[in-house]
């Protein structure tokens, strides 16, 4: 199974002024856990990293300390995800039939979880790691008044990685490029071209490192597991 890893954003919700993934965690750089969680996994087989060019050697130097058995080949981000993963599209091996896409910032990730969803993409076209909403949802208006309430038993908050047929999601960036369409995930953008995607269980500590709080929590999560 191939592997992007976009990671190619700035830190600015974390009050940092590089690449947030280079911050560390328990004295290694948020990626690394990353990386490892990927070597980890049985299932996959190679992994690019999409990330502008100025993190190159910071990265080739991260790399290189986890002495990875798997090839990781670094690819050219762009100026949004979106653009970044569609690069990590045309980048990819030949031969690659499904992709799994997981955000780097989500750090805690298990091998367990890329494996299920290594397993599961090759049965549907289109999947994405989720959770059950736990919390009642509140949908509002511009007022900030509210406006309805979705049953709560049919509310998953999205996760990665996010496992689709290479083909199909090729198709769809590249719509997405002609319609001018700007989504937060593929799976949205799998969603507008008019594909199913699946639901694999996510796990609740699959966190996205976004903020100094997620920080402290995936330092504690760490340590607990270690």
């Amino acid at each position: 199974m191939h592997l992007l890893i976009p990671a190619a954003g700035m830190g600015r919700r974390m009050g940092s002024d590089r690449n947030k993934l280079l911050l560390l965690v328990r004295s290694q750089p948020i990626i690394s856990w990353t990386l490892k969680a990927a070597e980890g996994a049985s299932l996959i087989s190679w992994i690019g990293i999409i990330a502008s060019p100025t993190d190159w050697q910071d990265l080739q130097t991260i790399i290189q300390k986890q002495k990875l058995t798997k090839p990781v080949e670094l690819i050219e981000g762009g100026s949004t995800r979106q653009e970044s993963v569609y690069n990590g599209l045309l980048a990819l091996p030949s031969a690659a039939e499904q992709v799994l896409i997981h955000d780097g910032a989500r750090c805690l990730a298990t091998p367990d979880l890329f494996d299920a969803c290594a397993l599961s993409i090759r049965h549907h076209s289109g999947l994405i790691a989720a959770i059950p909403v736990k919390d009642t949802i509140k949908v509002v208006d511009e007022n900030g008044i509210i406006q309805t309430t979705p049953d709560r038993r049919r509310l998953y908050a999205a996760q990665t990685p996010q496992g689709f047929d290479v083909k199909l999601l090729k198709q769809c960036h590249a719509e997405g490029v002609r319609q001018g369409w700007e989504v937060t995930d593929d799976a949205a953008l799998f969603e507008k071209c008019g594909y199913s995607v699946a639901i694999v269980q996510g796990e609740e500590t699959n966190l996205k490192v976004t903020t100094p709080q997620d920080l402290a929590i995936a330092e504690f999560i760490l340590k607990e597991r270690e």
